[in-house]
């Protein structure tokens, strides 16, 4: 291990001679739509890019998320798998052109999760410029149909058919450098729709407004009592309804999401706010609904886990001061299936989830350093015997 981190500062050189094949991948691929469920074109594009890099394999699984592989020095070791989500929160309507400064890049969906896909896409290439052959096939993966209601379908899909076993994995996020994700909360991602008909409405000895009654929703989710241990909250994160300012709101929607570390507690939660949702329905005499997005099981590594511990002194080696948070990304699906796996950040930036998100360049070349090295320290053993917590 120690005998890895010793090349990190060279690599790092080494990937910034790079930088115009790295930015062309990450501009090429981020400049093509990809909203959750229509990523056609870009996976299209991520796999002619594979192509050209002469990876062993190129090819799609049975729900079309596209895989290159890059066949390892032994038959016996399983793979490792390195994976972005190509989705995006934008749609094709949306100006997807990015702006090139000497440090930095701007443009919609950049932060999440172009650059990281970009890096996905040139690792063939710094691989072969690094001279970097590893004991395990390394399996490059497009994950479609990650975010929002796509609930991480093409990585769960992917994960359950995989005929192998998976040695470890790492999956990557544009944002933020000195990221470390080990561990996933439980989650339930949900709206309330309500919806009050005009003519219900004037049926009413008092008309329903749509709003009013969501913001008794949040009312009475607040007047829950939310332990501090296992750790839970509701965050309620999106609101929207009504037509103009001097009609009554006659449709209304309220986002949240109920997060803790524990999964008991998360459903409890969601029967509690069921019941609040029910309940105000029938008091109202209102068509109020709660819907379920998306869902994930709280899972772990240990702090102590060798992968964590090798990720740890792989940052330290590169001056990154190592920032742990829960993660809802396809590290959960690893995870929940007993596979060692991190999620790390690749550079910093501004204006997450905003059309004119912004990325600094400079900050890119250590982050891929940091992938390779973690991805030495599993091929090296750094994760085989471990079991999950």
């Amino acid at each position: 291990m120690d005998d890895h981190l010793d090349k990190l500062h060279g690599f790092v050189d080494t990937i910034t001679s790079m930088k115009e094949t790295i930015i062309t991948n990450i501009v090429l691929i981020g400049q093509v739509p990809a909203p959750t469920f229509k990523e056609k074109k870009r996976t299209g594009v991520f796999m002619e890019r594979l192509a050209e890099f002469q990876v062993d394999e190129c090819t799609t699984d049975g729900y079309r998320n596209p895989i290159g592989i890059i066949k390892g020095t032994s038959e016996k070791k399983p793979p490792i798998f390195v994976v972005a989500h190509l989705d995006t929160i934008f749609s094709k309507d949306i100006d997807h052109y990015f702006t090139i400064k000497e440090n930095s890049i701007t443009g919609a969906g950049i932060m999440d999760n172009s650059v990281g896909v970009g890096v996905l896409l040139s690792l063939p290439e710094i691989f072969r410029k690094l001279n970097l052959r590893f004991e395990s096939d390394i399996v490059l993966t497009g994950a479609i149909q990650s975010l929002g209601k796509g609930n991480l379908r093409g990585i769960r899909h992917l994960l359950k058919t995989w005929a192998t076993p998976i040695r470890g994995a790492i999956c990557i996020e544009t944002a933020e450098l000195g990221r470390l994700s080990y561990y996933t909360d439980g989650m339930i991602r949900c709206e309330v729709d309500c919806n009050i008909s005009s003519k219900n409405g004037w049926e009413h000895k008092f008309k329903p407004n749509a709003i009013l009654i969501l913001n008794e929703v949040i009312n009475q989710i607040l007047k829950l009592r939310l332990p501090q241990r296992p750790r839970s909250r509701v965050i309620i994160g999106k609101t929207s309804g009504g037509f103009k300012h001097g009609v009554i709101a006659y449709n209304a929607t309220l986002g949240f999401e109920i997060q803790s570390n524990s999964d008991k507690m998360v459903k409890s939660i969601f029967n509690n706010i069921k019941d609040v949702v029910e309940g105000l329905g029938h008091e109202h005499e209102v068509d109020l609904k709660l819907k379920t997005l998306s869902n994930i099981h709280a899972a772990r590594l240990n702090f102590g886990h060798p992968l964590v511990k090798s990720t740890v002194a792989v940052m330290k080696k590169l001056d990154l001061v190592p920032i742990s948070e829960p993660s809802e990304s396809e590290l959960s699906i690893f995870l929940s299936r007993k596979i060692p796996a991190v999620t790390l950040g690749i550079t910093r930036g501004e204006n997450y989830h905003k059309q004119n998100a912004i990325v600094e360049i400079e900050p890119i070349f250590k982050g891929i350093a940091q992938i390779i090295g973690v991805l030495m320290a599993i091929d090296s053993g750094g994760c085989d015997e471990e079991q999950l917590a």
